[in-house]
């Protein structure tokens, strides 16, 4: 559970390979939102997905995190240090 009630010190996540600085805490799909990133994965058709429902019920938000893939975007915490892969890692609209 993160302490929003608390201001945190900036820290870093790395984002498709890029080191970001988040301000707040937020999730990784708020994060890709600040970031403009607006592409989750990328579906078999070839559309891009990005968060839907925004509670983890629609499954579009599906990432790598440290790793560990099909993480739900809008459902993790950004923590320092913390690698974050994107399947549309190259498309943001």
């Amino acid at each position: 559970m993160i302490d929003v009630q608390h201001k945190q010190t900036p820290f870093q996540v790395c984002l498709n390979r890029e080191w970001v600085t988040v301000q707040q805490p937020m999730t990784v799909a708020a994060l890709l939102l600040s970031k403009n990133t607006l592409a989750t994965r990328v579906a078999v058709s070839g559309a891009t997905r990005f968060a839907v429902c925004g509670m983890g019920v629609c499954q579009e938000c599906r990432v790598t995190v440290d790793d560990q893939p099909h993480q739900l975007a809008c459902q993790v915490w950004c923590k320092e240090g913390m690698v974050i892969e994107t399947g549309g890692a190259n498309a943001s609209d």
